[in-house]
Parts: C-alpha cells; sequence; structure tokens
C-alpha cells in the first residue's frame, strides 16, 4: 500500500434525537399510546438526577405503568413516524471520501435502538447504530431489563469502543450533538483534541461544543469538518457543495458573546451586554 496516499481515518459520531431528526422519540411514542404528560416526567426525573441525562425514558420504559405496555413492535412503529432531517444518506456517502480524508459514521444516542434502526433504515447500516438496548420477556414481549443505555457517560464508554475498535488517535474524532445529554462526551472529545460540532442553541453545549451549526439538513455539519479538519476556505466549502448538486444560502458566520461588566468599585453598577 502507497502510505502517502492513504487516506486519514477519522470517526465520526453523531447523536440521533433532535441531531439527526427534528422529533422526541419519547415525544411520538407517547402520542402513539396516547399517554399524556411526558414532558412532565421527564422533567421530574431529570430534577431528582434518578437516572443519567437523556435515559430518562428507558426508565419510564422500564417502570411506568403507563409505558410497561410497549413492545418491541412499538418502538419499531414509533421509528416509522420520526420526522427525519434532509440528507442523511448523501452525508454518509460523502463522507467515505473526502480528498484523503475518510469518516466512519455512527449513531449513538439513548433513543431506543429499535427506533433508530427503524427511522434511519436502509440510511444508515444497523450495526452503525448504537441505541438503548432491551431484554424482552420471550412470552409476553414485556421489556424485562436494560441491557445498554448510551447516555451520560454512557455514551462517552461507546464513542471510546468505537475509536479503539478502528485503531483511531484520540484527536481522529468528531462528535455532533444537540442537548444537556451531550455534555459529557463532548468535554470528553474535547479533552481528546477532537472536534465537537453543537446542532443547537442549548446553552449547554454551545459553550462547550468547538464549533455550532443550525439547519435543518443532515449535511450542516460538513462545514466545519471541512473547515476544521481538511482545511478548506469558505470558497473551497461552496465549490464541494456546488459540485454535488448543493447551494450554501445564507451561511451567517457569526458568533454572540454574552457577558455582564462590573465596576471595580462596587457590585451596584453593572452592566449587561
Amino acid at each position: 500500500m502507497d502510505f502517502e496516499n492513504k487516506p486519514k481515518e477519522y470517526l465520526l459520531v453523531s447523536d440521533f434525537d433532535q441531531t439527526l431528526s427534528f422529533h422526541d422519540s419519547g415525544i411520538v411514542l407517547s402520542e402513539l399510546l396516547g399517554v399524556g404528560g411526558f414532558a412532565e416526567r421527564i422533567d421530574g426525573l431529570s430534577k431528582i438526577h434518578l437516572v443519567q441525562q437523556g435515559g430518562e425514558l428507558a426508565y419510564l420504559l422500564l417502570h411506568d405503568p403507563e409505558f410497561r405496555k410497549v413492545r418491541r413492535e412499538h418502538l419499531v412503529e414509533v421509528g416509522k413516524h420520526i420526522r427525519l432531517k434532509q440528507n442523511i444518506r448523501t452525508l454518509s456517502e460523502l463522507l467515505g471520501d473526502i480528498e484523503g480524508h475518510r469518516f466512519s459514521f455512527y449513531v449513538v444516542s439513548a433513543a431506543p435502538q429499535e427506533v433508530i434502526q427503524s427511522a434511519l433504515e436502509g440510511l444508515i447500516p444497523e450495526d452503525h447504530i448504537f441505541g438503548t438496548r432491551f431484554r424482552y420477556d420471550p412470552h409476553s414481549g414485556e421489556i424485562q431489563s436494560i441491557a445498554r443505555v448510551p447516555a451520560g457517560y454512557g455514551k462517552v464508554a461507546v464513542v471510546d469502543e468505537l475509536r479503539t475498535r478502528l485503531r483511531l488517535g484520540p484527536d481522529r474524532v468528531v462528535y455532533v450533538g444537540d442537548g444537556s445529554s451531550d455534555v459529557h462526551v463532548m468535554l470528553h472529545v474535547n479533552r481528546l483534541s477532537g472536534l465537537t460540532i453543537a446542532v443547537s442553541q442549548n446553552r449547554f453545549i454551545t459553550q462547550i461544543a468547538a464549533r455550532t451549526v443550525l439547519s435543518d439538513d443532515a449535511l450542516s455539519v460538513l462545514v466545519p469538518v471541512l473547515e476544521d479538519i481538511v482545511g478548506w476556505s469558505p470558497a473551497r466549502i461552496r465549490a464541494f457543495f456546488d459540485a454535488h448538486g448543493f447551494v450554501l444560502r445564507d451561511w451567517d458566520k457569526a458568533r454572540t458573546d454574552s457577558l455582564t461588566i462590573a465596576s471595580a468599585a462596587g457590585a451596584g453598577d453593572a452592566v449587561s451586554i
């Protein structure tokens, strides 16, 4: 093999709910079941810190009486109702080879594995999806226990497992997420000198992520990847998108600083900007 022409290998890991989709799996499941008060239940679990952030749905499915009726087929059906962001397939294909850079694309999320696999069927290989896995009663189909929940530090464990499996250096990781459940893994990837990308304005992760990109199109995460890893200029990035039949519109590269300035003489003369 010509090592000079060997592609640089990277791992790109994305969350699922509200990162590759517009919907939260738990909300869609609640609507299909006709169960109300889902947001209040999640908020209550979050406030008492009973489970890792992101793992609340798994807890409800195992312990809440109204969610105990859920079976595997219900989760598969939920996946069919998830509204996905545009161009996930194209993103996966383009990540395969970008001017000597190759990105292995995986999805790691606390959403139930059946939901993610159903939603991304034909777009992402099943063995590239790591979601919450349940053990089911072989006779009733009832959820018996939780085998794995990739939430909080659970996501960190999966990312490290994948990096080890692919034999990649610590700086060859890109993580894309949208909310508070991504904080631990983003801090971890930052510490490894990888690239973290926020795809929402959630204040907990925009302060942590190296880049933030807001778009309804999954291809948007290519912009920071092409800038920060491949090293392309905005003009070269626009040309790349154009060559694949896409036009970058309303690309607003803005950053807002929020701070309070206080007089050194006294705390009473503070000015917020």
